[in-house]
């Protein structure tokens, strides 16, 4: 494999508005599995492609159980993307894991329960392996930048994604708390197995900004100060992304990672029984193993 690699990033509305960004476009991209939250900003960071999408839609007007994470994840691949960085707002699971703190994601448990969470299906089935949701490798690369800035951050947690777009109850959060999960969030999943199934190289960088319900204080934390902290944090993770592209796109075994041949032997409709429809909307995701 000898594709060139090109980063993708998830994440807010204001994530994209970095230094040395260059030669920026916003481009529509029709997918066959509907509408991306946004249009997505393609631009250079050091001379080399760079995509962005708010996953939530610029002015964040999409609910997390209504993004459209295959039309999400469609587009970064049909754009070139071949990694991608998923930074995200979450509450602490921990007493540790404090406001402004960063983790670095390893695991995710799936709650949610509203979501399409596959490209596969009626006509075209496969099976993908999520056992390992993330990329190591971009995971070290994370993890010398966050070093690098002085960012305080974990490395290895697990991130329950609930449902919403409520909150967790009491009980629900220290149910939470006992499964061992570090933080919480609404919009990884299905996004970190679509990426799977997409053949991408995925991280997630959680961003702690408050702790969940479980906590004694919870009740004392105001708008105010959540929105001060996702402030603070959508500094950092612009700086984050700015940092760390250049080891990415440095690093020469980007191409030959593992996750880029996810779907090496997951396809399990014989050839002869394929849906002619199904195969054309996988044309991106699939298109690799499809045309081999």
């Amino acid at each position: 494999m000898s594709k060139e690699t090109v980063i993708g990033v998830m994440g807010g509305s204001g994530v994209y508005d970095i230094e040395g960004l260059t030669n920026t476009s916003w481009i529509k991209v029709e997918s066959p599995f509907g509408k991306p939250s946004d249009d997505y900003l393609v631009g250079e960071l050091g001379g080399k492609k760079i995509v962005f999408l708010p996953r939530h839609g610029r002015g964040h007007k999409v609910s997390p159980s209504e993004v459209n994470y295959r039309a999400n994840v469609d587009g970064m691949k049909r754009l070139g993307v071949t990694d991608l960085l998923s930074v995200s707002a979450v509450g602490s699971l921990r007493e540790d894991l404090k406001p402004g703190m960063f983790v670095i994601v390893d695991q995710f448990i799936d709650r949610t329960f509203a979501r399409e969470k596959s490209f596969f299906g009626s006509g075209m089935v496969a099976h993908v392996s999520v056992a390992h949701p993330v990329c190591n490798r971009l995971g070290d690369h994370i993890e010398e930048t966050l070093e690098k800035l002085s960012i305080e951050f974990v490395r290895n947690g697990t991130y329950l994604v609930m449902e919403g777009p409520q909150f967790s109850t009491y009980a629900e959060s220290n149910l939470y708390r006992q499964w061992g999960c570090d933080v919480i969030g609404m919009t990884n999943m299905p996004e970190a197995k679509l990426a799977r199934e997409a053949e991408l190289c995925y991280a997630s960088v959680a961003m702690v900004t408050d702790f969940d319900c479980w906590h004694p204080d919870h009740d004392a934390v105001t708008v105010d100060q959540v929105i001060k902290v996702l402030l603070t944090n959508a500094d950092k993770a612009k700086t984050l992304v700015q940092n760390v592209s250049p080891l990415i796109y440095a690093d020469s075994e980007g191409t030959e990672c593992g996750c880029k041949k996810a779907l090496e032997y997951a396809l399990i409709t014989s050839p002869d029984a394929r849906d002619p429809q199904a195969l054309k909307r996988l044309d991106a995701v699939a298109g690799r193993v499809l045309k081999a």
